[in-house]
């Protein structure tokens, strides 16, 4: 149950509306993903649903009991729509098919889900599957444009192949994007503003064309650096090695740099329109002098390769020379005497904030779920996170680069 250890879904309750459309069997998956987070989930079904998938399946899922007729009773004498509306702290309708956004839209409330709708005031998050052509129909744009004026949360759809057998946009987003949009809806935006670049994973520097020198960095703490950023507020991108997560945020760009070299260049070209750079990539610290433009076959009996190597450009370094107001965030990744030489990385490259981490340390090195970082500033003032998931680690980091921008807007201001 590693999902429910740090979810903003953690003891809410949330509300899955489920509509008569292909993609109700997907959300089978949504309401186990959900409940694995810590929340409750309550599931209410249209008559047309059920003709995809037995409310038992849903029951078991979730835990509790399934509601379909429009007028049954929630607890006790309690009307249903009214007393799961009250409870509420979110309401997903997924899928959202052509019908209810149209019902919805025009203040149709019919049977239990759109009465609940127009009952509730929390957020209702709409999540739009159906055919290609329905999507694009002047109707549907124009059902869905009332709704998002309403305030009503909206995903888009996803593009690819469809059960009807045609391809375009209409399919219903992957479970991962639709749970990250959920625990955007719950996130904080204390970071609306700031345009943050991060750079994740590991370079690579090319030995012949089938060989390189590269290091055992996943990319994980970077790459949920970025998620949290975003889910707070932030304009953010990502400048990433070559790495096997999948983000699943469409509303990041992800910049691929293989090379230190690449890494560099891409880390130029954004840093002008940033307010924050995190640096967590593991950039390769020297590359082959000389570049072999075949593979090096062995030779003889011989035991040894020599290779040349020379030093990489040190990208945070030439950052720092050119920071401004910018806040720049290293990391240390180090085995021993970690304070000391994070200690020194910080004064030497004129860092805002420095990191650490004992990447020899079982469980929280390379490639692991979680982390333990010392966090230290500019005055040397340190701050010690135990062992936790990665998200939590991100918004502890983010926390305290909060901070830091809250300094310097007082220092504007002065």
């Amino acid at each position: 149950m590693k999902d429910i250890q740090f979810s903003m879904l953690r003891n809410k309750e949330i509300i899955v509306g489920v509509c008569g459309g292909i993609a109700a069997y997907k959300t089978a998956e949504l309401i186990r993903m959900l409940t694995r987070r810590g929340a409750n989930v309550h599931v209410v079904m249209t008559k047309n649903a059920m003709q995809f998938v037995t409310p038992l399946t849903f029951q078991t899922l979730s835990g509790n009991p399934v509601i379909h007729e429009m007028f049954e009773l929630f607890r006790g004498s309690k009307i249903g729509h009214i007393a799961l509306s009250d409870i509420a702290d979110l309401l997903v309708i997924a899928p959202a098919t052509a019908n209810i956004i149209g019902k919805i839209a025009n203040g149709i409330a019919d049977d239990f889900l759109t009465t609940m709708v127009m009952a509730t005031t929390v957020p209702v998050f709409f999540v739009p599957s159906m055919n290609t052509k329905m999507w694009s129909s002047k109707m549907v744009q124009a059902n869905l444009h009332k709704l998002r004026d309403a305030g009503y949360e909206m995903m888009e759809p996803a593009s690819g192949d469809l059960a009807c057998g045609t391809d375009g946009k209409g399919r219903l987003p992957t479970i991962e994007e639709i749970v990250e949009r959920i625990e955007d809806i719950f996130t904080q935006k204390d970071l609306v503003g700031e345009r943050i670049l991060v750079t994740a994973g590991p370079t690579m520097e090319f030995i012949d064309p089938v060989r390189c020198i590269t290091n055992r960095s996943s990319g994980k703490m970077g790459y949920a650096i970025a998620k949290i950023a975003k889910r707070r507020g932030a304009d953010v991108v990502l400048v990433s090695g070559e790495t096997s997560i999948t983000l699943h945020r469409t509303d990041i760009p992800v910049i691929r740099a293989t090379t230190a070299c690449d890494m560099l260049d891409c880390v130029m070209a954004h840093q002008k329109e940033s307010t924050v750079v995190i640096k967590t990539a593991a950039v390769a610290d020297f590359r082959c002098s000389n570049s072999n433009c075949q593979k090096i076959k062995k030779k003889g009996d011989t035991n040894i390769l020599n290779l040349e190597l020379e030093k990489n450009p040190d990208i945070i370094a030439e950052l720092c020379k050119i920071k401004g107001d910018r806040i720049i965030v290293g990391f240390a990744a180090e085995t021993e005497n970690i304070i000391e030489h994070a200690l020194d990385k910080l004064k030497r490259k004129n860092l805002d904030l420095i990191v650490a981490n004992n990447v020899a340390q079982e469980g929280i090195g390379f490639g692991s779920e979680e982390n333990e970082v010392t966090i230290i500033d500019r005055s040397g003032s340190t701050k010690q996170v135990p062992r936790l998931s990665k998200d939590e680690i991100a918004h502890i980091i983010l926390d305290s680069v909060k901070k830091l921008i809250k300094k310097r807007h007082r220092v504007k201001t002065d």
